[in-house]
């Protein structure tokens, strides 16, 4: 079963979410820390500027296993905070499971869960946390599969719905608040700190609405390609000083760890500006912006917490597609679930029908090499074929109970009642090593089955 534990937006302030902030190179660490094996099976991390969840699998759906799970990451967590000085966060951490966590998953791919509705960066973020876990060796079966549905249900929600309609992300958020700013950002200097992806996309909006493009970034030869790309020009990062006070408006999105932006470097800059005002629109987790530099005079910093009303208007056009989009991921979780409930007893069925089967066959072949040893060839078919609709006709009640047991809270104790009834084989706790398995007469779900949207409602572009 999949848990989530984290933080996110919707529930946790920019302050919290910064102590959980997982950089690339600590990722497959966390990741390794959790995965331990005895409570952990899988493992992912999505660590985004607006959310740091684990994704996990319990080892079995048993109540107690699926709290243990939770447990594990929750203290995970924790240590993690507390190793980058700031414990604490435990009252702040969400977690799902089950159902809710598969639905939570398929809504945060498909951007439901984002500060901006409809952005599609957050897909390209979950896959590259995908392929972080599975070189972490972090990635199972289970978890796999999940994944690749998510990622299913995304291009669903893009493609049949229009949640995602004109330039949504958390960058041209960024800039229409430049916009409301100044108005006409023509004439106005724009210097970008920081050459990542967020950066690039505000460098696109920034010079089509005029504004004149600096960059600032450690990595020099970045700096330079994104200024080139736009026709900007980059500055040395020990020039940053100087490109605060020639700039107008600054959008921050390095991954540093610690402020770039001290109240002292920006007090600097409005004294060679000589009070004319300087606005920072800090859109990094951690801040790039110490937020001690709003007490200055003429200085106003916006972190990517205060994005949220423009966020609320920009919404207001795309509610109804919402809604569709929503509808959609509810029917692919609960299709995910049918899934996952039939599989977790399919290893019982296969164990119990192979058990049954070779009694009868043990015995069939006794009979066979002695008091019926005289048997033509046709008359051994045929027995062999009774004996596979006697196996069939005796199995067909308890294969059906068991799985109905599938949707029971009670499941994993009944079906290892039935391991213990039949001496059967123990009971298989990580879902993976069911793959390959006989099918069993239930519904699978292939990566190509869909379900109906509902009826579209196209809204303006």
């Amino acid at each position: 079963m999949i848990v989530v534990v984290g933080v996110s937006h919707r529930e946790a302030p920019l302050a919290v979410r910064e102590r959980l902030a997982v950089d690339k190179d600590s990722v497959a660490g966390l990741l390794k820390s959790l995965a331990d094996g005895a409570t952990v099976r899988e493992a992912l991390c999505v660590s985004t500027c607006n959310r740091t969840e684990v994704y996990a699998v319990a080892k079995s759906s048993n109540e107690n296993d699926v709290r243990s799970a939770q447990n594990r990451v929750v203290d995970v967590l924790e240590r993690f905070a507390e190793a980058n000085g700031a414990g604490g966060i435990v009252p702040y951490l969400v977690t799902h499971s089950g159902k809710t966590a598969v639905r939570h998953l398929f809504r945060v791919a498909s951007s439901l869960d984002s500060l901006v509705i409809g952005e599609p960066q957050i897909l390209g973020q979950v896959k590259d946390a995908f392929d972080t876990a599975k070189i972490a060796g972090t990635l199972g079966h289970y978890l796999e599969r999940a994944m690749s549905r998510a990622f299913h249900v995304a291009k669903r929600v893009r493609t049949e719905t229009d949640v995602g309609a004109g330039q949504v992300s958390v960058a041209s958020v960024a800039v229409d608040l430049a916009r409301q700013i100044f108005g006409d950002l023509g004439g106005h200097t724009a210097l970008l700190l920081g050459a990542g992806e967020m950066a690039e996309g505000a460098a696109k909006l920034l010079v089509k609405c005029g504004a004149k493009l600096s960059v600032v970034n450690r990595s020099p030869e970045r700096g330079a390609e994104l200024a080139r790309d736009f026709g900007g020009a980059a500055r040395p990062w020990e020039h940053l000083p100087q490109a605060l006070a020639q700039a107008d408006v600054v959008v921050a999105s390095t991954s540093a760890k610690h402020f770039i932006v001290t109240r002292e470097l920006a007090a600097h800059a409005i004294k060679v500006r000589k009070g004319k005002s300087l606005f920072f629109i800090d859109i990094a987790v951690p801040r790039d912006v110490d937020p001690a530099v709003n007490d200055l005079d003429n200085v106003y910093v916006y972190d990517i917490d205060n994005l949220s009303d423009i966020v609320a208007q920009s919404m207001d056009g795309r509610k109804k597609e919402a809604e569709r989009a929503e509808a959609l991921v509810g029917h692919e979780a609960e299709t995910f679930e049918s899934w996952s409930e039939a599989r977790n007893v399919t290893g019982t069925i296969v164990a119990l029908r192979a058990k049954v089967r070779a009694s009868f066959d043990t015995e069939l072949d006794k009979t066979l090499s002695g008091r019926l040893k005289h048997l033509p060839e046709p008359d051994r078919q045929a027995l062999g074929r009774m004996v596979e609709a006697a196996v069939n006709k005796l199995l067909h009640t308890p294969v059906s109970r068991i799985k109905a047991m599938a949707k029971d809270p009670r499941g994993d104790d009944f079906v290892q009642t039935v391991h213990e009834l039949f001496d059967l084989p123990e009971l298989p706790r990580d879902v993976g090593a069911l793959e390959g398995a006989p099918e069993v007469e239930t519904e699978t779900m292939t990566e190509t089955q869909s379900v109906p949207a509902p009826e579209r409602e196209t809204i303006g572009r």
